[in-house]
């Protein structure tokens, strides 16, 4: 007789205490995320008189900063312990915001968004690896939902509540950001347990994780898979709201469809995990891609609010079908002792899909919409047809991992 699939309730309660201080954290982190946000607003405010172009570039620097610290972030993370880069990275990131608060000079503004940037951003292929410490395989994608739903929450909130620290001071947005940062890494380094950790020594003896990397040729399928999905999703902040103005509608209308695709996740994510949790990874991570594709290729036609909306959840359901099972895939691929500079891999992937899809998408756009459109949804059924690629190519035989976990928080 087959054994009954636990439900979504007992792999929620299975989760080890260490996952849910994690998930805790990054809430109040992405809650009190008030810098990024509104720092367009603030660098062009009277008082700091600069231009858009010139906030826009400091935006920039911190996208730069953020595509090497997935490097850094994933080699700290399997050197020293995913809790100590997870408290390295908050109270660093606490200390830079706090001095981009009191910069006055324009290429200090840039030097510290690129560092803010870099330690910043660094705590997220740790966390990652780190529920891949402490989690199975069978239960990763319910682990990497939640993570992802704190995240979201969290930054939803935030957006409401800087907002309106924004009207009363723009210097309680550097305070609240400094305090929740510091609140995370404190956090970290008091509860969270180490993870993996393996020395120099160690890792000697173990096969390098770019090798690795490299001589994986389904994880490799499936790295431009992301990549081509990441620059697709990507157009929701870059054509698809010029896409809504133009269609006739209000930047209001934008801002809702935006909040449709932030209530869908909270009311739809974990439901529907318990369904992709049981299923081919590289096949739900296909399907989720050919979906973000082809609504994305909808907008040929789709111009009514109705039809937007309609887009918005179909986009929205790739998204959560695909988002995290594709950590999961990765965690279940990665060697113990590398699990960190794996998840770094998928995070570039994202990183550069920020860059080169509103890179692309807006020179499209600019030339001919349609052609846009049709572009997404190609590029979605490449996505998929990679997706489906890896799932056909086993990961390579690994040399025995000799690294432990430590669960200790001492």
């Amino acid at each position: 007789m087959e054994t009954p699939r636990p439900s979504l309730r007992e792999n929620l309660r299975s989760l080890p205490p260490a996952t849910w201080v994690l998930f805790g954290g990054t809430f109040v982190n992405r809650l009190g995320t008030f810098v990024m946000p509104f720092i367009t607003l603030y660098l062009t405010q009277p008082e700091q008189g600069y231009s858009v172009p010139q906030a826009g570039l400091a935006l920039a620097m911190y996208g730069i900063g953020g595509v090497a610290a997935q490097f850094l972030g994933g080699w700290l993370a399997d050197r020293i312990g995913r809790r100590n880069a997870i408290g390295f990275s908050m109270l660093g990131a606490s200390v830079i915001t706090l001095a981009l608060w009191q910069a006055s000079s324009l290429l200090v503004i840039y030097a510290l968004m690129l560092l803010l940037a870099l330690v910043a951003e660094m705590h997220r292929p740790a966390a990652s690896a780190l529920i891949a410490d402490l989690v199975p395989s069978k239960q990763r994608v319910t682990a990497f939902a939640v993570f992802r739903l704190a995240i979201n929450v969290g930054w939803a909130f935030g957006l409401t509540l800087g907002g309106l620290l924004a009207d009363a001071s723009f210097s309680y947005l550097f305070v609240g950001d400094a305090a929740t940062s510091a609140a995370f890494g404190v956090i970290s380094l008091i509860a969270l347990p180490h993870g993996t950790r393996t020395s120099r020594h160690e890792e000697r003896h173990l096969q390098g994780a770019t090798r690795a990397i490299l001589a994986d040729r389904g994880l490799l399928l499936f790295l431009a898979s992301v990549l081509i999905g990441a620059a697709i999703y990507m157009q929701n902040v870059s054509t698809f709201p010029l896409h809504v103005t133009e269609a006739g509608f209000s930047t209001s209308v934008y801002g809702g469809l935006q909040a449709l695709n932030g209530v869908i996740v909270v009311l739809l994510e974990l439901p529907i995990t318990s369904w992709t949790g049981r299923r081919s990874r590289t096949r739900m991570i296909a399907l989720g891609s050919l979906l973000i594709g082809l609504s994305f290729a909808s907008l040929i036609v789709a111009r009514s609010i109705p039809a937007l909306a309609a887009m918005v959840l179909v986009w929205t359901l790739g998204e959560i079908i695909a988002s995290p099972v594709s950590s999961a895939f990765v965690a279940d691929r990665s060697p113990e002792h590398t699990r960190g500079r794996y998840q770094a891999s998928l995070g570039v992937m994202f990183a550069l899909g920020a860059v080169v899809g509103p890179t692309l998408g807006t020179l499209t756009y600019a030339y001919n919409p349609d052609v846009l459109w049709i572009g997404c949804g190609v590029a979605g059924v490449l996505s998929a047809g990679l997706a489906l690629a890896a799932g056909r190519h086993p990961a390579p035989a690994r040399e025995i991992d000799t690294s432990r976990v430590d669960t200790s928080t001492t």
